[in-house]
């Protein structure tokens, strides 16, 4: 609210803007929402009110998730029991620390909602507004980048992109117009050193290593590389070279099939846990990046050794990591685990893109 106030009073410098918890350091879409939350609750004291808004949005997200799930049809019905009423930490990351990552997060489902309606555009629009929020979203961006790819070739997905690109210009003109390199630097800093006490996901690393920048760049190197394996192995299947993507979608050897439900979510889902499992830190309102899509991670395509029990004891040892505070080693080494047993039945089950006919034209 005291960041947000700056910018009611007439400040419109980025690196002016600052709170009692720092400076401000999201984009332009959050001040705006925020400025709104303002207004709503009496310039940020009816706490009351800002907890009823925000148990609108988490049943908001909720549903959102759930229009998702019921078109991919992957999910067991008893696994949605634990998506909504076993989760602590979700519900004060929403209800009782009111951060801006939940209201992100609601507009990337929205996206995704639009994307499995074939609206393209108006889902890259929502997509660009999530970015605006909070940074974070951007981690879907290889996987959305890949499916606009697939679908329109290079010249057909450089419309949809632009709504993204000139989306981002227009929130932030005021800012840009003022500063636009303390705009760009404050709200997009790709190079941000996080603090090691707040880490959840590198407890059991010194905190010498943690800081390192080389470790950074291993990181990065390492979300890259496994970024492009799956989109060659797993998400490009057409038996043509990846670069056909670029080609008009008429124009391949392949006839293109149309992107099934299964396609798209599989696609933005995995891209996004891929960054999460290589993140530089995760704290703890980092978690609904990513918890409303582990049920779909997990069931959508099972390896045979992955049973019910073993999946829902992945969900449990995640919960469990994410409400130990402060984290421990344990706590860490548990959560990496758990990711890295997703990501090899995500690479080792079964096909994820089929190319069955009756598919295709149950989703067209």
């Amino acid at each position: 609210m005291a960041q947000v106030e700056g910018v009611i009073n007439g400040t419109y410098d980025y690196t002016q803007l600052q709170g009692d918890t720092g400076p401000l350091v999201y984009p332009a879409g959050f001040v705006y929402i925020f400025m709104g939350l303002y207004y709503a609750t009496g310039r940020g004291t009816d706490i009351f009110m800002a907890q009823n808004i925000f148990a609108v949005l988490y049943l908001a997200t909720l549903l959102l998730v759930f229009l998702i799930y019921h078109q991919t049809c992957k999910v067991p019905p008893f696994v949605f029991f634990f998506m909504c009423c076993a989760s602590y930490r979700v519900h004060s990351i929403f209800v009782l620390r009111l951060f801006n990552d939940p209201v992100a997060m609601a507009l990337l489902f929205l996206s995704i909602n639009l994307l499995l309606a074939q609206r393209w555009g108006w889902g890259c629009c929502c997509f660009s507004l999530a970015v605006s929020v909070k940074m974070n979203v951007l981690l879907f961006a290889p996987g959305l980048l890949f499916l606009l790819l697939t679908q329109f070739g290079f010249r057909g997905a450089l419309p949809k992109l632009g709504i993204c690109a000139v989306l981002q210009v227009v929130l932030g003109l005021p800012f840009l117009m003022e500063n636009p390199v303390g705009y760009l630097s404050r709200s997009f800093d790709l190079g941000r050193q996080f603090l090691f006490r707040w880490t959840v996901n590198w407890r059991f690393l010194p905190e010498a290593l943690f800081l390192n920048r080389v470790f950074h760049l291993a990181l990065l190197a390492a979300h890259l590389t496994l970024l492009f394996l799956f989109a060659l192995c797993r998400w490009h299947r057409t038996g043509e070279s990846i670069l056909s993507l670029l080609k008009d979608p008429s124009k391949r050897k392949v006839p293109p099939q149309p992107l099934t439900p299964n396609q798209i979510v599989s696609t933005l889902f995995t891209s996004n846990f891929i960054g999460i499992c290589f993140s530089r830190s995760l704290h703890y309102q980092f978690y609904v990046w990513y918890f409303h899509t582990l049920p779909y991670l997990l069931w959508a395509t099972p390896a045979r050794w992955l049973t019910h029990l073993l999946r829902l004891l992945v969900l449990g040892l995640i919960e469990l990591s994410w409400n130990t505070y402060p984290s421990t080693s344990c706590s860490s080494a548990a959560l990496h685990l758990c990711h890295a047993v997703i990501l090899l039945q995500l690479w080792l089950g079964p096909q994820p893109f089929p190319k069955s006919n009756q598919h295709s034209k149950k989703a067209h």
